[in-house]
């Protein structure tokens, strides 16, 4: 359910906020992998959770940049343009 929040987040953001919020995002994944090779780190599963969100974050980016931020058509709605058509 957060992954929902969070890509919906993203969606309501620009590419160039995209761009910073990847770089952060990438630096947060190397201090998870710093503090791992240290033991220092707890949450071991939070480093799947943030390369998770970095390929969110990146595929949001290709979305804009192609110009595919829509939605793909439900069946119904297809089914409806095709009947139009």
């Amino acid at each position: 359910m957060k992954s929902k929040k969070y890509l919906a987040s993203l969606n309501d953001k620009s590419v160039d906020e995209l761009n910073l919020e990847l770089v952060n995002t990438k630096k947060e994944l190397f201090n998870l992998r710093f503090q791992n090779a240290t033991n220092q780190l707890d949450n071991t599963a939070r480093i799947n959770e943030v390369r998770k969100n970095i390929a969110r974050i990146q595929t949001v980016i290709t979305q804009r940049v192609k110009g595919e931020g829509k939605k793909p058509l439900s069946r119904a709605s297809r089914k409806k343009a095709v009947a139009t058509s």
